[in-house]
Order: structure tokens, then sequence, then C-alpha cells
């Protein structure tokens, strides 16, 4: 293990990260993908389908996504997004930093994966949330009683495979 291996920030609890939650009213899903099979498309569809957030897409190589548009950047957003959810590559993690600093963002969201200690307390000290290696929709489904959608808590407890009547 290397030090850059050594994870030592803290992250939010998951009180905090509730109030995090609860007190967004707007996401900026920061690489948004329109292909089906991206992660950041299924938890824009979840947060399309199962929350009251305004939500934006950024991404300066596509369009739209769902059917909304697809910004450039969020300097372009039609609002200041809350949060600002980031599925992006760990090089380009201190330059999203930047954007969200420069546009005002209350919450940085890296996604599951995601985690960059430097972006972390650069974005502490400039005043915003920070929360890394988690998952926006797990999260807020887990908050609000919604893990059985799309496949998570089925309520079986089995290592055993069903039998499809």
């Amino acid at each position: 293990m290397t030090t850059t291996d050594v994870r030592t920030w803290e992250g939010p609890s998951a009180t905090e990260r509730l109030r995090i939650l609860r007190s967004a009213r707007s996401i900026a899903i920061v690489g948004a993908s329109n292909k089906p099979s991206r992660a950041s498309y299924f938890v824009a569809t979840y947060l399309l389908s199962s929350t009251r957030y305004r939500v934006y897409f950024v991404n300066p190589a596509v369009d739209e996504v769902l059917g909304q548009p697809a910004y450039p950047s969020l300097a372009d957003l039609p609002e200041v997004p809350d949060l600002v959810d980031v599925f992006r590559k760990h090089d380009d993690l201190p330059g999203v930093l930047d954007e969200a600093v420069a546009v005002g963002a209350k919450t940085l969201w890296l996604q599951l994966g995601s985690w960059h200690e430097d972006v972390a307390r650069a974005g502490e000290a400039a005043g915003l949330n920070v929360v890394m290696d988690r998952c926006v929709k797990i999260e807020h489904a887990r908050f609000h009683g919604g893990l059985n959608l799309a496949g998570f808590n089925t309520g079986v407890i089995s290592s055993k495979r069903q039998v499809l009547a």
C-alpha cells in the first residue's frame, strides 16, 4: 500500500449526508452520459423519476440526456446547483472542484469509487460540503426507504437461487 492509498479524510456522517440531501433542491450531474449502460445514466433516471430535485446534466460532448439538455459546464446552467454529483476520472476532479466553487455550489459529491483527499480538503476549505465514494442514488434511496427500487433490498435473504414459477 502506498501513501496515496491511505485514506485519512473523514466524510460527513449519515446524519450529515441526510441533511445535505434534504436541503438540496437542485443537482448537477457532471459527466452525465446518454448511454444507458453508464452509472450516471442510471443515477439520472432515478433522480428524475423518484425525487423532486431539479436535475441538470453537464457534459460538453452530448446535447441531451434523458430528453433534457446537457450543458457544457456548471457555469452554463440556468441556476447554481446545490449539489454537484461527479462522474469524472480522478485527474479531472480538481477542475470540477474549481468549477463548483466558482459557481457557488454548496456540495461536491464524488460517486462510488471516486476518492481525492486533496480535492476534499480544498473543497471544505472553500466552504463546500464534500462527500466521496458514495452514490447519491443509493444514499437517497436508503434514507427514503427506496432501496427496493431497481433490484436493491428485495426482501429475500438467501444464498440459494430463487425458482421462478
